[in-house]
């Protein structure tokens, strides 16, 4: 792997969906509008629902540059915003995946479902692998992603991944503790 590069652009992935918590909401407005203060490239699913959209107008709000990737079989389900600084349509979900994150330089993942699952373990079996050394940092809001953490030490402590698996992730109880972690990154 080469040096890191100083960080730049951030991805979040995160729901389509604003889920049954109104924190989850404030959390991702909170988060876009931190990493347009901080100067970062805001890097999502270009969606313009549920924290999708609220991470994206919130960055947008406070003047960020925004970066949105969709594919073309979710331009009208997920409400394509065509307002961003950069707006791609690929053909594939996977190829919406790559471009996200070949154009970061740190993952952020808010709650979300299936989706923003599959985006988080695509992201972290490349770390594992060790085809990258960008951060990946759990906003685990009001214990949100408790589950999924147990799960990941549960998959480590019965062998089926080596325990520096868990290192590749930092978990971080609220927004301003995610932009406090990236800004830790801003120079490594």
């Amino acid at each position: 792997m080469s040096a890191p590069t100083p960080l730049k652009s951030v991805c979040v992935f995160c729901g389509s969906r604003a889920g049954d918590d109104p924190e989850f909401t404030k959390a991702a407005h909170a988060v876009g509008k931190g990493i347009a203060a901080n100067g970062w490239r805001l890097v999502y699913g270009a969606g313009d629902v549920g924290l999708m959209g609220s991470v994206a107008r919130a960055a947008q709000d406070a003047g960020g540059d925004t970066f949105g990737v969709i594919p073309q079989h979710l331009v009208d389900w997920e409400v394509g915003k065509t307002d961003l600084t950069t707006y791609i349509v690929t053909e594939t979900m996977h190829e919406r995946k790559k471009v996200m994150f070949m154009n970061c330089d740190a993952v952020v993942v808010l709650p979300g479902g299936a989706g923003s699952l599959d985006e988080l373990f695509e992201v972290l079996t490349w770390r594992q692998l060790g085809l990258h050394d960008k951060p990946i940092i759990i906003l685990n809001i009001n214990g949100y992603w408790d589950p999924l953490q147990q799960l990941l030490n549960h998959v480590a402590d019965h062998g089926f991944a080596d325990k520096s698996l868990l290192d590749f992730l930092t978990w971080v109880p609220d927004a301003q503790s995610v932009l406090t972690v990236l800004d830790s990154n801003r120079s490594t």
